[in-house]
């Protein structure tokens, strides 16, 4: 039994779910689960996590990500992507790169977006898609998205070729639609290559052959990252052996309970209520995240590893 994080390059024309169910297939791990889906077209970074490292998800589905996407001017689909009905042509205008600029320029910083029709979003338990498929399209209300930072890296009209970095929850593809619309030629998602999630990037990542290919070859490595290490912007704690036995038993935790915590009063004033620590033992195996509150003093469990 494996525990860990799988960086996969998902190719195109898979769900997440079907790449989740070859790694677990080829792991015959116990559970697997993603941080983050990719639509079947899209292609690059799938966060799989396996067995305990499951539990991880709650802290790496709220990273940012990064993206390479294609932007069709002058066709508008009813998906906002090229798996999608298309519903309007227009013509599409000479633009110029300032012409274009200036309209992305409008999209970088906190912007409000309306989610998709055609979305795994859940109205009343059922998933957006599907409703929209029975011809039951719901508008959810318009959500704040972050985008970091957006650059246009070359067009070749009706085509453009951007890349985003962004807060979690933002939709590309309704990002795509928004800036045809701004543009008044309309325009849809046509490509969509994500490079980086939750702290992952491309480089990091293993094809479904070249994991069939390493799971086959005992010389070659399977690039699995431990639970403890896939939490990269989490601070650590060390656990001695009584407090590490308490935390086996789930027994009450408190901040004299760790040595290395910050206890000068500018933290304790200043740190932000709910900071998460990841804990390890003796042996730096991952066996807890917790939650500090330092008004009361006190420390919750936010997941338990043995």
């Amino acid at each position: 039994m494996r525990d860990g994080v799988l960086i996969i390059d998902k190719p195109a024309g898979m769900s997440s779910a079907q790449v989740v169910g070859r790694v677990k297939k080829r792991f015959q791990a116990r559970k697997v689960g993603h941080a983050g889906t990719l639509d079947p077209f899209a292609t690059g970074v799938l966060v799989c996590l396996m067995n305990k490292a499951t539990r991880l998800a709650q802290f790496l589905l709220r990273g940012r990500k990064q993206y390479q996407a294609v932007l069709h001017l002058g066709v508008v689909t009813d998906t906002q992507d090229p798996t999608g009905r298309v519903i309007d042509s227009r013509p599409v205008p000479d633009f110029s790169e300032e012409d274009l600029q200036q309209v992305f320029r409008q999209y970088a910083g906190t912007v409000e977006q309306i989610p998709p029709a055609y979305s795994a979003l859940k109205h009343k338990g059922v998933a957006l898609y599907k409703l929209a498929r029975r011809g039951q399209a719901i508008q959810k209300p318009a959500r704040s998205v972050h985008i970091e930072r957006l650059e246009i890296v070359a067009v070749a009209l009706p085509e453009v070729h951007f890349t985003v970095t962004c807060s979690a929850g933002t939709y590309v593809r309704t990002l795509c639609a928004d800036i045809g619309q701004a543009l008044g030629c309309g325009g849809h998602l046509r490509a969509l290559r994500r490079t980086m999630s939750s702290g992952f990037g491309i480089d990091e990542a293993i094809s479904l052959e070249a994991l069939n290919r390493a799971m086959a070859d005992p010389q070659l490595p399977v690039p699995l990252i431990s639970p403890g290490a896939a939490l990269r912007d989490m601070p650590a704690l060390r656990a001695d052996g009584d407090v590490a036995a308490k935390i086996k038993t789930g027994g009450k935790l408190d901040v004299k309970d760790f040595t290395d915590l910050p206890h000068d009063a500018t933290v304790m004033k200043n740190g932000e209520q709910g900071t998460c620590y990841k804990v390890f033992d003796r042996d730096t195996q991952l066996i807890a995240v917790v939650s500090v509150d330092w008004q009361n003093e006190t420390i919750a469990y936010r997941g338990v590893f043995v």
